[in-house]
Parts: C-alpha cells; sequence; structure tokens
C-alpha cells in the first residue's frame, strides 16, 4: 500500500488526515475495534480509581499539605486522561470504522494535544515529588519552612503552562512539538535519577551511621522511626515513578524507531497497542497509592465503607 511520506517537520494536519484514511486503516479495522474496547475499559477504571483517590486526598491529613498537593495534580490528570483523552482516542477509531473521517480528523488533533499535555504535567509533577523527598531529607526541620502550599501550588501551575504551551505547538509543527518533548523529558528524567541516587546513598550513608554509633535511648528510637516512615514514602513515589517510565517506555521506543519516509501500517498498529499501555498507567496509579501509602489506604477504605452504607 503506498503511504504518505512522513518527514518530521510535517504539519500534524498532514498527519491527521493520513490517520484517518480509510484507505490507510482498512486493513485493521479489527484492531482497531479491539483497540477501542480496551480503552473504554481502561477509561472507566481511570475515571473511578482516580476520582476516589482524589476523595480520599481530601479527607485525609496526616500527609504534609505540599506533597499531597501534588500526589491530587498526578490523580487529576490521570482522571483527565479516562474522561478526555482516552474517550478522544476511542472517538477518532470509530468514525474511520464507520467511514466517517470528518470527526477523527478533529477528534485525533485533540486527543493528541491533550495527550502531550497531561502527559508531561505527569512527568514534571513525578519530577517534583522526587525533589520534594530530597529536600525533606536535606532540610531537616527546616522543611515545612522552605516548602509551603503557596510554593508547591505556584510549581504545579507552572507545570501546567509549560505544559500547554508545550503540546499547542503540536499544531504549527511537529518537529517543535517533539524537539519540547525531549527536552522536558530528558530535565525531567536526568533532574529525578539525580534526586533518588542522592537520596538512597544519604539513607546507605545513615545507615551505616546508625550501625557503627547505637546510641541508646528514646531519641534515638524516634529518629529510626521518622528515617523508615521516609524511608516508606520515598519507596512510594519511585514506585509511581517506575511504574509511569515502565508504561511509557514502549511509546517513546515506538516513536523513536518510526520511519521519516514511509510509514508502514505495522508500525502504525504497533504505536497504537503503545498509546493503550500508556492509559494503563492512569488506571495503575491508584492501585499503587492503596498498596504503598497507608494513610491513603485507610481514606480510601473509610470512603468505600461510607459509600456502602450510603447504598
Amino acid at each position: 500500500m503506498e503511504m504518505k511520506n512522513l518527514t518530521g517537520g510535517e504539519n500534524p494536519q498532514t498527519i491527521a488526515e493520513l490517520y484517518c484514511s480509510v484507505e490507510f486503516t482498512g486493513e485493521v479495522h479489527g484492531e482497531l475495534v479491539f483497540l477501542s474496547v480496551i480503552d473504554t475499559f481502561l477509561s472507566i477504571t481511570a475515571f473511578l480509581g482516580n476520582t476516589l483517590i482524589l476523595v480520599a486526598l481530601h479527607k485525609d491529613t496526616s500527609i504534609h499539605p505540599p506533597s499531597r498537593l501534588l500526589y491530587r495534580n498526578l490523580a487529576i490528570t490521570d482522571l483527565c486522561v479516562g474522561i478526555i483523552v482516552g474517550p478522544l482516542n476511542v472517538a477518532h477509531w470509530t468514525p474511520v470504522v464507520n467511514k466517517r473521517c470528518d470527526i477523527c480528523y478533529y477528534a485525533l488533533l485533540t486527543a493528541y494535544f491533550a495527550g502531550v499535555t497531561l502527559c508531561s504535567v505527569s512527568l514534571i509533577t513525578l519530577t517534583a515529588i522526587s525533589v520534594d523527598r530530597l529536600l525533606a531529607l536535606l532540610l531537616g526541620l527546616r522543611y515545612r519552612q522552605v516548602v509551603t502550599l503557596k510554593r508547591t501550588r505556584l510549581i504545579a501551575i507552572g507545570g501546567w503552562i509549560v505544559s500547554v504551551v508545550g503540546a499547542s505547538t503540536s499544531f504549527l509543527n511537529l518537529f517543535i512539538v517533539s524537539l519540547c518533548q525531549y527536552i522536558v523529558t530528558a530535565f525531567c528524567l536526568v533532574t529525578t535519577i539525580c534526586a533518588y541516587t542522592k537520596i538512597f546513598m544519604s539513607l546507605r550513608h545513615n545507615q551505616i551511621h546508625v550501625q557503627n554509633h547505637v546510641v541508646q535511648g528514646q531519641s534515638s528510637q524516634a529518629k529510626t522511626l521518622n528515617v523508615a516512615r521516609y524511608r516508606k514514602a520515598v519507596y512510594s513515589a519511585l514506585w509511581v515513578q517506575v511504574t509511569l517510565v515502565i508504561c511509557y517506555l514502549p511509546y517513546s521506543i515506538a516513536v523513536a524507531l518510526t520511519p521519516q519516509g514511509r510509514l508502514p501500517l505495522s508500525t502504525y498498529l504497533a504505536r497504537q497497542f503503545t498509546v493503550t499501555l500508556v492509559f494503563l498507567n492512569s488506571s495503575l496509579n491508584p492501585f499503587l497509592y492503596c498498596w504503598k501509602i497507608t494513610e491513603v489506604r485507610q481514606a480510601v477504605k473509610e470512603t468505600l465503607r461510607q459509600l456502602h452504607v450510603c447504598t
């Protein structure tokens, strides 16, 4: 099958016209219907799961407010994936199957814009969480004075602004938006890796210090308990970070390996499967919160118990 040439600097509208072409996708209608069913299910689970997490985070007051705000911001992005990006992705496939390419065209452009925005916000938020955990270790008692709710809110808003502006370039040129994505992704990954490396090196040093200088008394026990609680919070954030990388990595590889000349249909289909894996991340995060964060798990149980009583 003859494919339209796709170059790195091509206008995204041209690519949308190609992806919405019945001639292009005619051989994979069955696969698209299958992916539509899966994405619909993931949209529902992401919506329900993250709504429950947002309610639980609103009720729980034991988590430090700036940290709670970052987790709420991350849950909001996953919720938006469930109610915006997932349905739009299905909405752009369904018209192709039904040969309604005009609907597919606008749904695909909107889904791409929303997807780039939300993925960028998720990555920036997780980077902010890693830096927040590092500051909690380095600042000690000064942490609550430096990391305030107001400053954290400004960082969260700044992340949304950067993500929206970067995604807006997708309406102009795909090379520009790809360059913005690479810059943001590289910066976030390097920052996160450095933060967690510093954290685990400090924790290792602290463990050796405690083993070599065993001090009896209540104050020593309290410090040990604080370190254990901090370590648990770090591992909770790290699990969310690793899950995002695992879910996003196949899509990143598929995009990087996409040929710039003719676009094979098999490559297009492979990329759509990796997009579904990205959607899976938004459904997995609520389970990670409940599994790794005790306060959130207790708040979720209480919320479910209240819903059960009401029904």
